[in-house]
């Protein structure tokens, strides 16, 4: 029972006496529970001074059980009754919503046989403190995969923020190994932030597993993870490779192949199935041939056919396969045979790679010549493909595809093709050893240029049928096609430049920015636009050279590289002009005078703007008109031309509209919602800001995400409506992940703001100080400003009034009271400012004014050495002292003990301390419970009505 309890509640149960208080033991259990966050249960065996068994660097003990001359029975008992009373015993508030982990791992179709040992020894090398990359060796096929996956299965729940496999069998260029893990996990670049920089601020307090499989051919790029690891130290990374690291901090563990019999003694069929290469052979076998047994005839011929394949389980595998058609005694004699024939003659492959060739050569000569043409041509496709691909290849060759199916269930048959289920969508993908070897054979024949023409010819149609489709209704699922075959796309799109076909380069680009965009690529959009225009045939006056400059600058612009921007466009402007180009014309004019703007040049940069749109309009193009309005509406808005900014605005959401482009209807929405805002409709900016979420989630782009909910919080905290509140904590924690400073920043500034009208001022002057130190960083006056104005409000709150009066002086000359705050925030500073007043006294107040308008931003922050008039504490009734009001305020909004410890920034024990002081000064449990309910609904029900919320 205790047990069960305790693994119920997820704790640690930890049994401490005086003699442990050095003992490594005791403490590296401590760390270990720390590391993998579970709360502990303390049982205390004897000694007088508990913390002293403990070390220095450990935080609470959760549950402390005094076990001193206690009986077993009662002492078992009272851990489990306390045990059920903190973890397991249900709340009368809402219950909360909690994230699961990530959980990106394929999932495992066939049991892993015969790696208990290994499974054992990996487990235990993750779960020492000091190993944090760990790489598994061996040749192609030994299963250095598959025991990856089972031991994130068995380890799932040792990492609380889950577990992510990246392949990167289809990456051949090191320099996308980076880009390749930030896609899968979900990581997008924002504006200036370098990838790797991205990756490390997402990865640097997660408790994640990341599996990287198939490492062997970027070995360049290895020297990124000792440096990935130092930046997150709470990482672990397991690597499949062929080839160990040879970086720092690595751990080595050899994969050996499966436990083979010993020939050399006679083995009945019962003792054989103990082996683990016989156990997988029989297993895969029965698979293909259910009434397949291990009989004592056919023993030997198992054992001696496990032993020739020298306990591969992909060979393994392959082999069992043909046992449909072959007796074991048959099949080991072709095995014989080709272990005779098909022996490599080079001398740098190991023999159990000349054994894997073998098998699949082997298993390819048993293909019809239809079959082996087939196998090949398979090959060409990086991370598999569709039926239907597969057959417009056929017929792109001149081939008639009508038997191409039956073809391919063949080959599925014989374990050479797998058909994988990928977000409800069956595609047909070879194993990557297997694909190397088709490879190799493709080759050796004929059609290999042919077929990768082919290939790279299906993939430009395909991305040029996609772009006008990722602006409209269908966005979603053009997404998802284009995510599936990122990777074929990148083959097609290396070949295209590798064979100097510059205008098919250029319009490929062309067609993939609009997803490179969505994506948050940018890094590699820009890689592949760098390349395809320094073609030569790519330098011609064209107008696909016009659309990929276009598309290069607005990249760029996305990454804060405005020299680039202006490059890259000025040429673009010039060659539509010159070509006559006009819809291009208003598209580089459009970006570029956005980036002017940027700069400082309004004038210029209102000229581009207004012959950009003016073309638009002329040419009826609706999609790029709701780009650049909303564009337009944000500019006008940061002039302070509200009205203005408001018709832009409104128009470009009209037409994002119609055309179904959920994404510009997210963006389009988030800018409405500062409008309503400013305009003091604050409940059309909640309901703007419900929408952005809704389709942000829907599209799962976490930037957008971030966004609605930091604007949700600041809205529902304006008028007065905490319900919201977490919002920001959510919404802090995604910027912090995608790493943007600017946005940072903001998010900050919200969680700040919340947490001033919610009266946690600690923790709301060290989000405004934070916030404040980015906006300097990266210049940003209008950011700043809202700092200042933050502190300002908490310099009032904190009696430091001399001081509060310099920075909302400070506030006055950088923004317009009137005209940049909406009625709360105005009727907030107003406030604000008559006390600061009142307490100052009219002539101190003007001098202090006077003072802050020749001061320094260092010196406006400075504290004033002035003492502070503070102002007589609050008298609360019943005795109750200021953090149990806020207690009570928290409570009463239907937060949970975890939730209003978070908040106030305690432990969630501190928290029920406060709570039975509360009940007690209230008489809580003396009440009328008929009438009232439990005491926290009483407590709730007194905050309310003692105005305490």
């Amino acid at each position: 029972m205790l047990q069960e309890a305790i693994r119920a509640a997820r704790v640690v149960l930890l049994i401490v006496s005086p003699s442990t208080q050095v003992s490594y033991l005791v403490q590296d259990t401590l760390r270990l529970a720390m590391y993998y966050k579970r709360p502990i249960c303390a049982v205390w065996i004897n000694g007088e001074h508990l913390q002293e068994c403990l070390p220095k660097d450990f935080s609470d003990i959760t549950i402390i059980a005094d076990a001193r001359g206690r009986d077993d029975q009662l002492l078992r008992t009272e851990i489990i009754a306390t045990l059920e009373q903190e973890w397991l015993a249900p709340t009368e508030s809402e219950p909360t919503i909690i994230a699961e982990p990530m959980w990106k791992v394929p999932t495992l179709l066939t049991p892993l046989i015969g790696r208990e040992e290994e499974l054992t020894r990996v487990r235990e090398l993750l779960l020492r403190p000091e190993v944090h990359l760990l790489t598994l060796l061996g040749t192609g096929g030994i299963g250095k995969t598959h025991l990856a996956l089972q031991t994130a299965m068995q380890m799932r729940e040792c990492f609380t923020d889950g577990v992510c496999f990246v392949s990167l069998a289809a990456i051949r260029d090191h320099t996308l190994v980076i880009s390749t893990i930030a896609e899968t996990l979900g990581i997008k670049e924002i504006q200036e932030q370098a990838l790797f920089e991205l990756l490390k601020v997402s990865l640097k307090n997660k408790y994640l597993l990341l599996i990287l499989d198939n490492f062997e051919h970027v070995q360049m790029a290895s020297p990124q993870l000792p440096e990935l690891l130092a930046a997150c130290p709470r990482l672990k990374i397991i690597v499949t490779s062929r080839a160990s690291l040879h970086v720092r901090g690595e751990y080595q563990f050899p994969v050996p192949p499966l436990a083979l019999p010993d020939r050399t003694h006679t083995l009945n069929s019962e003792d054989l199935l103990q082996y683990a290469a016989v156990a997988l052979f029989v297993q895969r076998a029965q698979a293909i041939m259910p009434t397949f047994q291990v009989t004592e005839a056919n023993a030997r011929d198992i054992a001696d056919i496990c032993v020739r394949l020298d306990g591969l389980p992909l060979v393994l595998e392959l082999a069992a396969a043909r046992i449909r058609s072959l007796e074991p005694q048959a099949l080991l004699a072709r095995l014989q045979h080709s272990l005779e024939i098909l022996t490599s003659r080079e001398q740098d492959v190991d023999e159990r790679q000349r054994t894997l060739r073998n098998t699949i050569a082997w298993s390819y000569d048993l293909l019809t010549d239809k079959e082996q043409q087939l196998f090949q041509r398979l090959s060409v496709f990086a991370g598999g493909c569709r039926l239907e691909t597969v057959e417009a290849i056929y017929t792109a060759l001149g081939d008639n595809p009508l038997h191409v199916w039956d073809m391919l269930e063949s080959l599925l048959d014989k374990s050479l093709l797998q058909a994988v289920e990928r977000e409800g969508e069956r595609r047909l993908q070879l194993l990557e050893t297997i694909r190397e070897y088709g490879l190799e054979r493709l080759e050796e024949s004929e059609e290999a240029e042919a077929l990768r023409q082919a290939h790279a010819d299906y993939y430009l149609a395909l991305v040029v049928q996609a772009a006008p489709e990722l602006r409209g209704a269908e966005q979603i699922a053009w997404l998802a096609r284009l995510d599936q075959e990122h990777e074929n796309v990148r083959v097609a799109l290396s070949w295209l430049v590798d064979h100097e076909r510059g205008q098919a380069a250029l319009c490929f680009c062309a067609s993939l920015w609009w997803f490179w965009r969505l994506r948050g690529h940018f890094s590699e959009g820009r890689h592949w636009l760098d390349k395809a225009l320094r073609l030569t045939e790519a330098g011609d006056p064209t107008v696909m050279r016009i659309k990929a400059l276009c598309c290069a600058g607005d990249l760029a612009y996305y990454q804060d590289d405005y020299e680039a921007v202006r490059s890259l466009l000025e040429e673009s402007v010039k060659l539509c002009r010159a070509l006559s180009s006009e819809k291009d014309l208003a598209s580089a004019l459009g970006t570029l005078g956005v980036v002017i703007h940027a700069q400082g040049d309004h004038t210029a940069a209102s000229r581009l703007l207004a012959e950009s749109e003016k073309l638009y309009r002329k040419l009826g193009c609706h999609w790029e008109l709701a780009y650049l309005l909303r564009k337009l509406g944000f500019l006008a808005l940061q002039r302070g031309q509200l009205q203005k900014a408001v018709e832009y605005t409104q128009e470009s959401l009209t037409l994002a509209q119609k055309l179904g482009d959920k994404f510009l209807i997210t963006t389009i929405l988030s800018t409405l919602c500062g409008l309503t805002a400013l305009q003091d409709d604050v409940k059309q900016a909640i309901a703007y800001n419900q929408q952005s979420l809704s389709l942000a989630r829907e599209l799962g782009d976490k930037f957008h995400i971030a966004i609605a909910l930091q604007n949700l919080a600041y809205c529902g905290a304006l008028q007065g409506d905490f319900s919201l509140a977490m919002y920001a904590q959510e919404g802090l924690m995604l910027m912090r992940e995608l790493g943007s400073r600017k946005n940072i920043a903001d998010a900050l500034h919200t969680l700040g703001y919340v947490m001033t009208r919610q009266g946690n001022l600690a923790q709301a002057k060290s989000c405004y100080q934070e916030s404040l130190l980015l906006a300097q960083e990266i210049g940003s006056e209008t950011q700043i400003t809202w700092n200042l104005f933050g502190l300002a409000l908490f310099a009032v709150e904190e009696g430091q009034f001399l001081h509060a009066a310099r920075l909302l002086c400070a506030v006055e000359t950088r923004l317009d009271v009137n005209a940049d705050l909406n009625t709360a925030e105005r009727a907030e500073y107003k406030r604000a400012v008559e006390s600061v007043r009142s307490n100052l006294g009219m002539k101190a107040f003007v001098v202090a004014r006077n003072d802050a308008r020749a001061m320094t931003l260092e010196q406006l922050l400075a504290p004033p050495s002035t003492p502070t008039m503070a102002p007589p504490p609050p008298n609360y009734p019943d005795n109750l002292t200021a953090r149990e009001v806020q207690v009570l305020s928290l409570l009463a909004q239907d937060l949970t003990d975890d939730e209003i410890a978070q908040w106030l920034v305690i432990a969630p024990r501190t928290v029920n301390s406060h709570l039975t002081s509360i009940y007690r000064k209230i008489q809580a449990s003396s009440l009328d419970k008929e009438r009232h309910g439990t005491p926290r609904r009483v407590a709730a029900r007194y905050a309310i009505e003692h105005d305490l919320c």
